[in-house]
């Protein structure tokens, strides 16, 4: 894409205008553990508060909304396993267009019901967003319905670029603005209206570790697919970064910044804990780069704002989740502990625990292990501890105590 193709302020504004009066000027709120830890002022923008619980109606809107009557009549078709199929949906049903989804056969049964609720029409085809898409593609060649691409298209980035017009509103001497990145088409429209209205800001995209297809494309100047990933922040596990958002990422270059698995969970613990806010692990991933990169090393300007992009967690995986952030976060210890096969001595065990300040939360008591001697058995414990000082201290106490500890992932 040249860069006379760039997305303009007057699209921005144009698409402000047409979304405006149909999505959620979602809150900017304060965090305080977050200006603590960065030495900043930290302001979250809560897009997990929007309609659909992400940022994508802004785009989905904005693109359905700009279509000729012709293409209206026949029709919209997406391909997603979850934010972009409620956003069109959502969209469409708000503009009274019909709207076709394919999404994949795992696809999460929250998700599902949502976007058949917003009134799409819903076709699980394939196990892959790939194969979801490929079917996709087919239905719109068939029967003329446009396909809604979730971030690559300049209607889309525009949309998505109206979540900066807001925070410069609301937050006018910020400094930095943090952003989870997929596709790219938040990140694009983000950094296209900073640089339009606020040259001044930085902006920093935030990709999982084991889904970063932008480090390695903007490395060698194009999209670049990645061979595989692997992420529980399936909102931002894209392997192939868009066209169109690239070319404006190229033109205004960004930062972009890793984060790992712990790092994510702890960052949804955070926000349930601190900023009492339901966000998905893609949601997550600007606050978990605040959490754990360095501020010299993000080279952050204040005030700083981190986009919280998405809401939309299934409660299972919420629960996995939140498990994975106590432990990481040193607050949640699984533990495996040999002792003697005698009357008394799982209460021993447990009394030592107790002296340690752990709360037990689960005991399961095993014979059967190939491993054990004739007279000793396994016990499973999973304890809640205050942190990772104490953590430590309780795994020093059992071992002082003489008993065989293995610690659990």
């Amino acid at each position: 894409m040249a860069a006379m193709d760039l997305v303009s302020l007057e699209r921005i504004e144009a698409a402000a205008k047409l979304v405006g009066p149909v999505v959620r000027r979602t809150p900017v709120v304060s965090s305080r553990v977050l200006s603590e830890r960065t030495g900043s002022e930290v302001r979250l923008k809560c897009e997990n508060l929007q309609r659909t619980g992400s940022f994508k109606p802004r785009g989905a809107y904005n693109r359905i909304g700009n279509l000729p009557e012709a293409d209206r009549t026949r029709g919209v078709v997406a391909a997603s396993a979850g934010n972009h199929a409620q956003g069109v949906a959502w969209a469409a049903s708000s503009l009274g267009i019909d709207s076709t989804v394919f999404m994949p056969i795992g696809a999460s049964l929250p998700k599902l019901a949502a976007t058949k609720a917003y009134g799409a029409t819903v076709h699980q085809v394939g196990h892959t967003i790939d194969e979801a898409l490929t079917a996709a593609m087919e239905f719109a060649a068939q029967t003329g319905a446009t396909l809604i691409h979730p971030f690559d298209h300049p209607d889309i980035v525009a949309g998505q670029a109206t979540v900066a017009l807001e925070i410069l509103d609301q937050f006018p001497d910020v400094g930095t603005v943090v952003v989870p990145t997929g596709g790219g088409g938040l990140l694009a429209g983000i950094a296209v209206a900073l640089h339009h209205l606020a040259p001044r800001v930085r902006v920093i995209g935030v990709q999982a570790a084991d889904a970063a297809a932008w480090p390695g494309s903007l490395a060698v100047g194009k999209p670049v697919p990645l061979d595989r990933m692997a992420t529980m922040a399936d909102g931002i596990a894209v392997g192939l970064p868009g066209v169109v958002p690239f070319a404006h990422v190229t033109a205004h270059s960004p930062t972009i910044v890793t984060v790992d698995e712990d790092a994510l969970s702890r960052a949804l613990l955070l926000c349930l804990e601190r900023a009492k806010l339901l966000v998905e692990p893609a949601g997550a991933a600007a606050v978990a780069a605040l959490m754990t990169c360095l501020p010299a090393d993000l080279d952050l300007r204040g005030p700083v704002c981190a986009v919280l992009s998405g809401g939309n967690i299934d409660p299972i995986l919420l629960t996995r989740v939140v498990g994975h952030g106590l432990s990481a976060a040193g607050r949640y210890l699984a533990l495996r502990v040999t002792i003697s096969d005698r009357p008394g001595s799982l209460g021993t065990l447990l009394s030592e625990v107790g002296r340690t300040g752990a709360s037990v939360l689960d005991v399961v008591h095993s014979r059967t292990g190939a491993w054990l001697e004739v007279d000793e058995v396994e016990v499973a414990l999973t304890l809640e501890t205050r942190g990772p000082t104490h953590r430590e201290d309780v795994l020093t106490a059992l071992r002082d105590a003489d008993y065989a500890v293995r610690v659990q992932d």
